[in-house]
């Protein structure tokens, strides 16, 4: 692969519009930022449960 082309795609950053694209690239950050974003809003899985 190019470097050129690896240092393009290393440097892309998630951005709103990415939801609205259709390369698979921006699919993948939305879809990445969406499991991320879930992640963080349902807390850590591997707290200690009190009761």
């Amino acid at each position: 692969m190019d470097p050129k082309k690896n240092s393009k795609i290393a440097e892309r950053n998630y951005e709103v519009e990415d939801y609205k694209r259709n390369d698979q690239m921006s699919k993948g950050l939305a879809e990445t930022h969406e499991q991320v974003s879930d992640s963080y809003m349902d807390g850590d899985n591997d707290e200690e449960q009190t009761e």
